[in-house]
Parts: C-alpha cells; structure tokens; sequence
C-alpha cells in the first residue's frame, strides 16, 4: 500500500506540474505567395516572420518548458481565418503573430522605425494603426462575418470576453516593454487596432510588428541572427512576466 500510495502521489505531481505547462500559439505572419513587406536590401517580411517564430518557439520551450505551436512551420500560405482555426483546437494560453512594418515613399522609409505591440479593438488607436491593420490584413479575401453579418458585429461579439480582452492588454504591455527594454528601439507604443487574425481567439492574443525592413538601419538590424535572437529572448521573457501575473492574479482569486 505504501509502495502504491507513493507512487499516485508521484503522479498527482507530475499530472499538476504538466498542467502549469504553457501551450503557446505562434502565429508567423504571411507566407507562399504573400510575401507581405519588403526592404532596399530583399528583406522580405514572411521569411523575417518565420525566422523569428522559430527562434520564440526555441526560447519558450527553453525559458518556460512551454509548449509551442506554429501556425506555419515552412514557406506556406496560411489563410488568417485558417490560422484562427489551428490556434483555437489548440486551447493556448496565449496566442502570439509576428510580423514587420514597411513604409511606401522613400522619406518615410528614412523616417520611420521603432517597434509596436497591437491588441484588439473595433476601432483603430490612430491613423496610423488604421493603416497597419489595412495592410496586414489584406489578404484575408474578405471580411469575417458576425451574427448580423458584418464586421463590427464580429468583433463586439469576441471583445464581450471581457477578462480575455484585458488579458490581450496586459500581455501587449508586458511583452512591448520587454522587447523596448532589450532592444533599444525606438518605442512606437502599445496599440489596438481590428486585426483578422486577433478576432475569434479564445485566449489573450498580440500582433507584434517588430520593426521596419524599410529603414536603412533597422532592416539591416533584422536581418541580424544576434538581433533575431535579442528579440525572441525578449518576447519569451515579456510571455513569462504575463503568466506571473495571471498566476498573481488567479492566486488571490482562489484566496
């Protein structure tokens, strides 16, 4: 009996600390013939994307023993509503899309760096988040549809998960400064904006556009294997700074 008993505690343990596993979605923006933005030197934002995903996914299996899913593991075309799908059969924890900014004229190629966190929201935060959700999103070939048919209702509907969307916020902010703080990079804040791929999730959800591959400096800094690497270090620990806080907070819950 002692023999037995020892060994369901052992796995009571063991059931309890895989639970306390975070699975992680990754989410590399574009892929296939979607190749999203482009820099002066062939930077292309899908492969940037991919890269970076791969080395997030290493780092949180590392940092947090997580488990990590990717929505792309290859050069492939994923649609955004398809990327929703494969996270939400999943049940994450949290859910994570990584992408790159670019400008179109050559001054506000120059002018324009920095890096910017996005949760989601009906509403752009300002023009300019206007316009990064219009480019990130247009290749999802048609709107998503609520139950009135159009997409305001679809997105009311998913920000109604109160708790959900303030946890997509505390997760933006954590992870954001992580990534300011490792990388020096101009910080261009903490933003909402209505992203196809954030609707319908059931679990906190960001879009991280990690940089300009247009900028002269900051698409040469990406296309950098120790910069890539910065930045996953800093994703992984803006993640784990999230998780304590939800543990925190669902500690004192439970009190």
């Amino acid at each position: 009996m002692r023999g037995l008993s020892w060994m369901l505690l052992v796995l009571g343990l063991a059931g309890q600390a895989l639970a306390n596993v975070p699975l992680v979605v990754i989410d590399p923006g574009h892929g296939g013939t979607q190749e999203g933005a482009s820099g002066p030197e062939g930077l292309i934002e899908k492969n940037l994307a991919l890269t970076i995903a791969r080395k997030v996914k290493a780092q949180l299996e590392h940092d947090l023993k997580a488990t990590v899913v990717l929505t792309r593991d290859r050069d492939a075309l994923v649609h955004l509503s398809e990327r929703v799908t494969v996270a939400n059969k999943k049940h994450p924890d949290l859910f994570i899309s990584i992408h790159a900014n670019s400008m179109p004229t050559e001054k506000q190629r120059r002018l324009n760096q920095g890096i910017e966190t996005y949760f989601l929201s009906a509403a752009a935060s300002g023009e300019e988040a206007k316009k990064v959700a219009a480019r990130e999103n247009a290749e999802s070939g048609g709107q998503p549809k609520g139950p009135s048919g159009d997409t305001l209702s679809f997105i009311l509907a998913d920000l109604q998960r109160s708790e959900t969307h303030v946890d997509s916020s505390r997760l933006a902010y954590s992870v954001h400064e992580a990534l300011i703080t490792a990388t020096g990079a101009q910080d261009r804040g903490v933003q909402q904006a209505p992203f196809y791929v954030l609707m319908g999730l059931d679990a906190p959800a960001v879009l991280i556009e990690v940089g300009f591959v247009s900028h002269p400096d900051e698409g040469r800094q990406l296309a950098d294997v120790e910069y890539q690497g910065k930045l996953a270090r800093a994703i992984s620990a803006g993640v784990k700074q999230f998780l304590a806080q939800l543990e925190a907070r669902d500690g004192k819950k439970a009190d």
